[in-house]
């Protein structure tokens, strides 16, 4: 069984959970030791493992990551008013080969999803997506994918897979089950316009950092539509991760990152929430502890709202376009919005019933305005094509 592999968390965290306050998420964690062994996932919110594999890196690792340290930073923050509960299943060593840590965190990720229970992983290398989007066979057809990068990741043609290309695996290897991926906060000298002009093709969305950090209400539409999200810890500026070379002058602060964390737990939709490309140092540890914090507690304000479902709390909006309609809906509760698209893969019994889209009320005016919504318009033509 692959959550034999995981080997428990270190004495010395557990010395410093005896330490802590009561209140303290480390005192109400559920965690994999060598005396208890692996804790039961029955009713579990979260799991949270690490995975240090990184023999795949790009930029090869000087050193191993530190998980023991993200989970004393981690530990040592207050619950907030949630009802969720926490288990640590401790980390995944590097296997025999790469392929058998992938086998691995396939393995372990497919049995928590098909609990349903979120799994977070801190992993030393972002291809470890890899493995956990291909988790999703079987238990779920189409997957929409997030990742929240200063790069597209889809390295050169013929390039094994790494931590900049493990994109391409995902997009051309079978079985294809991913319906549409997103980039939040890419950088574009970073990216090869070729990679720009691959997303365009593939009606992909991505956002650049200056979009996103102008305005950070429109990363909630798109994780309010993903099953994964997959953060590289590289999207955030050098400075707030004590100046490592590894990362760039520019990115997202703290606080911006720590805002997608939050819309990431709040969708709904979202299955699995992974972090990469981390550092061994004390700010970047403290930095990747409250992210997950503020995934855990957006996720306690989850609200499964659909206009399909409760009409009565929704305001349905019908705007002209052309030789078009488009339709819109408001919740009343929320203040969120979603827009129909037709004939798009969509988890509804009925048929031809359109798709819910979500989408922000700038999309709804510019449709006002005769100007026919970006997000629209890929969704409709990955519909058709």
């Amino acid at each position: 069984m692959a959550f034999d592999f995981l080997v428990p968390v270190s004495d010395k965290v557990l010395a410093h959970c005896e330490l802590l306050p009561s209140q303290a998420i480390g005192r109400n964690t559920y965690i994999h030791t060598e005396k208890d062994g692996l804790p039961v996932l029955a009713n579990a919110t979260v799991a949270i493992f690490g995975v240090k594999e990184s023999r795949n890196a790009y930029e090869k690792k000087l050193e191993k990551l530190d998980v023991s340290a993200i989970r004393l930073q981690l530990y040592r923050l207050m619950l907030g008013n949630w009802d969720s509960t926490i288990v640590d299943l401790g980390d995944l060593e590097e296997g025999e080969t790469v392929e058998d840590t992938y086998f691995v965190v396939k393995e372990v990720v497919a049995g928590l999803l098909e609990e349903n229970i979120i799994p977070i992983i801190l992993g030393a290398t972002q291809d470890i997506s890899y493995p956990a989007y291909r988790a999703f066979d079987g238990i779920k057809n189409m997957i929409n994918l997030v990742s929240i990068d200063s790069r597209f990741d889809f390295g050169i043609e013929d390039e094994l897979i790494s931590s900049h290309s493990y994109m391409s695996k995902i997009i051309t290897d079978k079985p294809n089950n991913l319906f549409n991926f997103s980039n939040l906060g890419y950088q574009s000298y970073f990216n090869a316009q070729e990679e720009v002009d691959l997303m365009e093709r593939l009606f992909f969305d991505a956002y650049r950092l200056g979009e996103i950090a102008n305005d950070i209400s429109l990363a909630e539409p798109v994780l309010r539509n993903a099953h994964m999200v997959s953060m590289d810890m590289r999207a955030i500026r050098a400075s707030e991760m004590l100046l490592s070379p590894n990362f760039s002058p520019n990115g997202f602060t703290g606080r911006e990152i720590c805002a997608i964390a939050r819309y990431a737990g709040i969708s709904d939709k979202v299955s699995l929430f992974g972090i990469f490309e981390m550092e061994n140092s004390t700010q970047s540890q403290q930095l990747i502890a409250q992210i997950i914090w503020y995934f855990i507690e957006g996720i306690n304000y989850r609200i499964k709202e659909s206009p399909y479902s409760r009409t009565e709390d929704f305001i349905k909006y019908n705007v002209p376009t052309g030789d078009d309609e488009l339709v819109f809906y408001k919740s009343l509760l929320t203040e969120r919005w979603w827009i129909e698209v037709p004939s798009i893969f969509t988890s509804h019994t009925k048929e031809n019933t359109p798709a819910l889209l979500p989408c922000t009320e700038k999309d709804y005016l510019d449709a006002c305005n005769q100007n026919v919504p970006e997000r629209w318009f890929k969704a409709y033509k990955k519909g058709f094509n």
